[in-house]
């Protein structure tokens, strides 16, 4: 059978997984064997699922599939940070990070995973908005990222206790709003303590502004964390570093983030990437707080990590430590991210790949 007509059992659910084995015939145990392969063990070949007959392991790789994303290549940074490129059965690609949370590289990750091929946003400061959107991922290519560095954490680091993603971010390539139905899913596999088992506080969702996309999260009743990518307290400057700003300028994102916190009563974040004389001085840190201060919330500082042909540099240490100390002193809660992975490109705003 054509590779390409075969059910994708990657992204279903364990329900839907029980259905597909009800459906060839077998009993409702064998969707509940597959599960606990696919999200437990990383399996993508039936012939490895050993509790399964033989004859029936046959039968599945006949009608069905399981695509975890192939490592193209890997690059490891100086911090331990490992970037992915990864390569979907369409040859698409994206770019899917994995940061360790300590020292020791055997311990904690955290994993930023992508959410479309491409970003349609064209942030002016984003290595990724500079390339070509093509399209957004399947919840099977989202989980997927995660099952295929958990399996390569445990070829490279042969480490006999498997390497623990404690945490997921959505923060890779793509605004996640708008490939809302497909991230929510992949966030409930993910969530399933019967599979992967990942907290929903342990994941973030990052939007650039997506207004109506954060009203449409304050309806599930999930417990992820909402990160606001604002980046300019001022429409002015928000419309040229953020064009969704245009679509929903700051009054109407302040509004559907304040709809979200009375709805949910979680605090949410909003990330600020610090670019060296635009968007740093007193009088934008006055905005900011005057922005920010009515709301449950933290903000997280990201000095610029620079994009080869982009007009934007880092600001000096003590220009962070400025614009810090001014939010702090005005009675904001804030910190300042560290920096995992620049050396290879993996850093926040660093990721893009050509299109294939």
């Amino acid at each position: 059978m054509n590779s390409m007509k075969k059910t994708e059992l990657l992204g279903m659910n364990m329900l839907e997984l029980e259905e597909f084995a009800v459906k060839m015939g077998q009993p409702r145990f064998r969707g509940r064997q597959l599960h606990r392969w696919i999200y437990v063990k990383d399996c993508c070949s039936f012939y490895e699922m050993s509790d399964i007959p033989r004859e029936l392991r046959q039968q599945l790789d006949a009608v069905a599939r399981i695509s975890i994303p192939r490592v193209l290549k890997q690059r490891v940074s100086a911090d331990g940070t490992r970037k992915f490129l990864m390569e979907m059965n369409d040859k698409k690609r994206v770019e899917t990070v994995l940061i360790p949370q300590s020292s020791n590289l055997n311990g904690h990750y955290t994993l930023c995973v992508s959410s479309q091929v491409g970003c349609p946003f064209r942030c002016a400061f984003c290595a990724t908005g500079q390339g070509v959107f093509q399209r957004n991922l399947a919840a099977c290519e989202i989980v997927g990222q995660l099952l295929g560095s958990r399996r390569e954490l445990k070829r490279r680091l042969k480490n006999p206790q498997d390497p623990l993603i404690s945490n997921v971010v959505f923060m890779g390539m793509g605004e996640p709003l708008l490939n809302f139905a497909q991230v929510i899913k992949a966030i409930q596999i993910m969530n399933d303590p019967r599979g992967i088992k990942l907290g929903q506080r342990h994941i973030t969702i990052s939007t650039c502004g997506e207004a109506n996309g954060i009203l449409r999260l304050a309806e599930t009743d999930l417990q992820v964390t909402l990160a606001i990518s604002l980046h300019a307290a001022d429409d002015r400057l928000r419309d040229e570093l953020v064009p969704i700003n245009k679509k929903y300028p700051l009054k109407t994102l302040m509004a559907a983030v304040n709809t979200y916190i009375e709805k949910t009563g979680r605090r949410v974040t909003f990330e600020y990437i610090m670019l060296d004389g635009v968007n740093i001085s007193r009088k934008d840190a006055e905005n900011l707080v005057k922005l920010i201060k009515p709301f449950l919330a933290n903000v997280n500082l990201i000095p610029y990590n620079e994009v080869d042909g982009l007009p934007y540099n880092r600001p000096a240490p003590n220009q962070v430590k400025q614009f810090y100390d001014w939010l702090v002193a005005l009675g904001l809660n804030v910190t300042i991210r560290e920096e995992h992975g620049s050396d290879i490109k993996a850093a926040c705003g660093q990721l893009a790949v050509k299109p294939v």
